[in-house]
């Protein structure tokens, strides 16, 4: 099928449940992700910082970017003027830079906390522990410039539906851990990012938010460009 095609698949499936798209346009060339545009689709996730900002300076302006890839410390400067959401915080530093940089440019930027949910050291993230000592901690209660909006975690690749809906699960309940106790009245705390091409299903299933899906819209990636 056409990525037009897919895109109107996507929406078909996500039209009665509280999940959006996150259309992942890493290596993809502006052509492909003009089709998905067209096709309805406004939000784009990216794993690279560099491939953000060339995508970003040449496609539709209403696009809400998301940085979904590992960030360092020193490239949030370069993405803080336009980026929607950030969704891969894993440490207070760099939340400290996102803060930083956002107020440089008088503007809120949208964060996640990426948990640790996998069974792979390769992985990024947080443990609930990090997380709560983060928002606990007198450095994130006086930042006014980033929103902490939810969670993000990556499952271990793996084909086993136990342990992904395992994975999901835990993700949830963190979510749910810091909601009770961080964000009780705060309604723009409400982001489960989970789920990817091969398993956006369960993560549906299991309470996801958002699903970060490149492949079943696009096809396979040219990792060799």
């Amino acid at each position: 099928m056409s990525i037009a095609q897919n895109i109107a698949e996507f929406q078909e499936i996500l039209k009665n449940t509280n999940c959006r798209l996150i259309a992942v346009s890493k290596t993809q060339p502006n052509e492909a992700i003009l089709e998905a545009y067209e096709a309805g689709q406004k939000v784009f996730g990216e794993n690279k910082v560099q491939e953000l900002v060339s995508k970003q300076e040449t496609l539709p302006a209403d696009i809400e970017w998301h940085l979904i890839g590992h960030l360092q410390t020193n490239k949030v400067k370069y993405i803080a003027p336009f980026v929607h959401t950030i969704q891969s915080v894993d440490s207070l530093k760099l939340l400290q830079e996102i803060e930083k940089q956002a107020a440089k440019h008088e503007r809120g930027i949208n964060c996640l906390l990426q948990i640790y949910i996998a069974e792979e050291e390769s992985k990024f993230g947080l443990s609930p522990e990090e997380a709560k000592a983060l928002l606990q901690s007198e450095e994130f209660k006086a930042m006014q410039h980033v929103n902490i909006t939810g969670v993000m975690g990556i499952a271990t690749n793996t084909s086993s539906e136990t342990q992904l809906r395992k994975e999901f699960r835990y993700l949830r309940k963190c979510f749910e851990e810091l909601k009770t106790i961080f964000f009780p009245d705060k309604a723009a705390f409400k982001e489960i990012s989970m789920g990817m091409s091969s398993d956006y299903q369960l993560a549906i299933a299991e309470g996801s938010t958002m699903i970060r899906v490149g492949s079943s819209i696009f096809g396979a990636r040219n990792y060799a460009k």
